[in-house]
């Protein structure tokens, strides 16, 4: 399977060349690819005084093009997260479009950053739960999620083979991103697709380090700070190598953390 993660450089305060620039690295991607990945609101940033404006719906023309764009190159996307309205809120959404163009699955990001002050923009989710993707059993986190196992753990036990988490994570705490991807994919022997951003938000810049690890904990690959599109190519049946090793997902107590 091979995987394209997008390290888009996002913009401030400027949606249109955002959307722009993602869909034509989308398409780029998609071309040679099974899956793309995008960052965490890559078509706003953090620049979220104008949600109610800017937020997405199902009927949007973001959505509509990624799906087109599934079709045409019968490629899956996972639509890094992007805000959107629905139940009358609005959540940072996760989107996953099947290759054949279908919308699969919703996750709205349960866990928000408050040194962002993100509830007051967001919505807390609620749907926290594993997915089909072509076939393939998945799960969506998105950034600060990463700091909690207990999602991770969740996804693991219902059987996600991929857990995908977009983020816009600053390179201030670049040193914890790389151990908290490997750590999740290493304790729940699953691969972790972690995509970031390049760019910087009020003068503080993101880390990048977009990055593929493996069910064993390894890397198997990673970008620098810079926009780059990362190509990597995956075997699922290193999931099973690895548990049949150590397999600690067999030794959980459930009813220590359901």
């Amino acid at each position: 399977m091979k995987i394209a993660l997008l390290q888009l450089e996002v913009l401030e305060k400027n949606k249109a060349a955002n959307v722009a620039h993602g869909l034509q690295l989308v398409r780029e991607a998609a071309a040679s690819h099974d899956l793309v990945v995008l960052p965490e609101v890559w078509t706003t940033g953090y620049s979220l005084g104008h949600l109610s404006e800017e937020a997405e719906t199902e009927a949007s023309p973001v959505l509509a093009e990624l799906q087109s764009i599934a079709r045409e190159h019968s490629c899956a996307v996972l639509a890094g997260s992007v805000p959107m309205h629905h139940d009358g809120k609005i959540y940072n959404t996760s989107i996953a479009i099947s290759k054949t163009g279908a919308l699969v699955n919703k996750y709205d990001k349960v866990h928000l950053f408050g040194l962002f002050n993100e509830e007051k923009f967001f919505a807390p989710g609620n749907n926290f739960q594993a997915f089909e993707l072509d076939g393939l059993c998945c799960g969506s986190t998105i950034c600060y999620d990463l700091r909690f196992p207990e999602l991770f753990r969740h996804l693991a036990l219902q059987g996600a083979k991929i857990i995908f988490c977009p983020a816009e994570w600053p390179e201030a705490r670049g040193d914890i991103w790389r151990l908290l991807a490997q750590a999740r994919a290493a304790e729940n022997h699953t691969f972790v697709v972690a995509v970031n951003c390049a760019g910087a938000f009020k003068g503080a810049p993101f880390y990048g380090h977009s990055m593929v690890v493996a069910p064993s904990g390894r890397i198997l690959a990673e970008a620098g700070m810079q926009e780059k599109i990362i190509s990597c190519e995956i075997d699922l049946a290193d999931i099973d190598k690895v548990r049949s090793r150590l397999n600690a997902l067999a030794d959980v107590r459930k009813e220590l953390i359901q």
